[in-house]
């Protein structure tokens, strides 16, 4: 049965060319810390569970001390950007088909794995099909666009060269909002957020939710780590047990007032920062100052629906 491991696998043995490519990149005087960096990522991936919880930690500690060093660096592998500029100019907006193939895969995957069973495990079929929908999109660019046999992958390092460190703070983010909801950092939150809203104020619980889930957002860079933080501090204590506010509304709603978070801050990477170094763009930041304008309407308006609809 198909399932995680073929996830991990295939995104490590892509870590591990990128590896691979660094050390042999002469062009990069970082080129061995950049090797370093994407082989543990690659390590991490292969064989994480047989490092167990202390190997992986001291893993991540690398990772980190890598990156907060300074050894990370580009190098001029990857096709010249004069040809890049010229391939994309004679295929047009034809290119964004290879794109579209990967979320079509996993949307049809999804549904239709189900109907397979025994195939794909079904706790991970979005997942595996996810996997399968870049495997699939390589193999048809490969066939239509005909480029060098190591051009994916070359170019694949260029953009997480491009990206560096910060093409894996989701994960890192992500594991801090577990870290913090085990230590107890929503009933801190609460305790904190229980002296500023007013006693009997429903307004104020969902302001104060609504605004958390934002604001933590923007910290932690994840709404999926913040909302553990929130629903322990306020959702669940207030607006869920002491208002009978409907449990399903606050959450999926609260959720979308942490992603208006997540449009306003560089900590989300893989949505403000990524698009910025693949697009190229002097100012790492643009993405996230262009979205400003359209997050706080947003933030306002997920805050009234959370009060109009749960209660």
């Amino acid at each position: 049965m198909i399932g995680l491991p073929f996830v991990y696998g295939f995104a490590g043995l892509t870590f591990l060319a990128f590896a691979v490519l660094s050390l042999r990149d002469a062009t990069n005087s970082k080129r061995w810390g950049n090797g370093a960096f994407w082989g543990l990522l690659a390590l991490s991936m292969l064989a994480g569970d047989r490092l167990g919880d202390f190997g992986n930690g001291l893993l991540v500690l690398a990772l980190v001390a890598i990156a907060g060093t300074g050894q990370l660096g580009r190098g001029s592998g990857g096709t010249a950007p004069e040809v890049r500029a010229e391939r994309a100019a004679s295929h047009g907006n034809r290119l964004f088909l290879l794109a579209l193939v990967i979320p079509a895969t996993a949307l049809i995957g999804t549904f239709g794995f189900e109907h397979v069973p025994g195939l794909v495990n079904p706790k991970q079929v979005t997942l595996v099909s996810l996997a399968l929908g870049a495997l699939l999109a390589l193999v048809i660019g490969m066939a239509w666009l005909r480029p060098h046999p190591a051009a994916p992958v070359q170019e694949g390092r260029r953009l997480m060269d491009s990206v560096g460190w910060a093409a894996i703070l989701p994960q890192m983010l992500a594991s801090l909002g577990a870290v913090f909801a085990l230590a107890g950092v929503g009933d801190v939150v609460g305790q904190l957020m229980t002296g500023v809203i007013p006693e009997g104020s429903l307004v104020g619980a969902v302001i104060a939710f609504a605004l958390g889930m934002a604001l933590f957002t923007m910290i932690m860079g994840n709404a999926f780590a913040a909302f553990p933080v929130m629903a322990a501090a306020i959702a669940v204590p207030l607006l869920i047990r002491q208002y009978g506010g409907d449990p399903a509304v606050i959450c999926a709603i609260g959720m979308l007032a942490g992603f208006c978070g997540t449009l306003m801050t560089p900590m989300a990477a893989n949505f403000n920062i990524v698009p910025a170094a693949l697009l190229e763009l002097k100012d790492r930041n643009a993405v996230v100052k262009a979205q400003v304008g359209t997050a706080l309407p947003l933030l306002v308006v997920n805050t009234l629906f959370i009060w109009w609809f749960a209660f």
